[in-house]
């Protein structure tokens, strides 16, 4: 039996402005997670992610990425459902695909490890510096944990999530954290490849704490960079 524990999320509305991503909450205008990540990531990430492009060509590296991106939403949809327990059925050919996807997560991330729901796609906003949506908070594997599912065309190895998973789920903890009060030391991502590969790979104790150091650090880079575009 999975328990549910009430928090009082706000509503949001999001909207993207000048190609960002933008949530209002709370009266507030933030960027979203995503938009930080986007705009600080390494010149490294940046090289790999143009060195790509070339060798598929920019018509197929599109294609790749609006197929992944209308999958992952198919999949995130499902998985929430799941965990609610209400019912959502695509009979289209990705659709079918991401049902086989969602129920290996389910059933090696979920069943038997999730026994306690704090929030499902809830929306976060660490007060005057950034806002966001995260896949899942709760009690997994006994702990508090912030999780995020993830599809993907191939397997990952942890090292290279560095730089986006961990420190996407860090910023979510933190803004949990600034809302309720609540202490996350966990971070967790559950990957699953279109050829049905299983991945998981978490974060916590010093590891998670480092990571949290390092998404502010991404926060303060953001606003920084913002304040000198906008003296120019």
């Amino acid at each position: 039996m999975i328990k549910t524990r009430q928090f009082d999320y706000p509503t949001s509305t999001r909207k993207t402005i000048d190609g960002k991503r933008v949530y209002s909450i709370n009266g507030e205008a933030l960027p979203s997670v995503t938009t930080i990540l986007s705009a600080t990531e390494s010149e490294e990430k940046k090289a790999v992610l143009e060195a790509w492009k070339k060798r598929v060509g920019a018509e197929q590296a599109d294609k790749i990425r609006d197929e992944a991106a209308a999958r992952g939403s198919v999949l995130h949809r499902i998985v929430e459902n799941y965990i609610t327990d209400t019912k959502h059925l695509d009979m289209t050919e990705l659709g079918q695909t991401a049902h086989k996807m969602a129920d290996i997560l389910t059933e090696r991330a979920i069943d038997e490890r999730l026994s306690e729901v704090w929030g499902v796609e809830p929306y976060l906003a660490y007060q005057g510096l950034f806002a966001g949506q995260t896949d899942l908070i709760g009690i997994h594997d006994g702990k508090i944990t912030v999780c995020d599912h993830k599809n993907a065309n191939k397997p990952k190895r942890k090292e290279w999530l560095h730089d986006s998973y961990r420190i996407q789920l860090a910023l979510y903890a933190l803004a949990f954290e600034d809302m309720f009060g609540e202490h996350i030391s966990r971070g967790i991502n559950f990957i699953v490849t279109k050829d049905m590969v299983y991945q998981e790979f978490s974060w916590e104790g010093q590891e998670f704490r480092q990571a949290k150091y390092d998404a502010l650090k991404r926060v303060d880079k953001y606003y920084s960079n913002l304040n000198k575009i906008q003296e120019v």
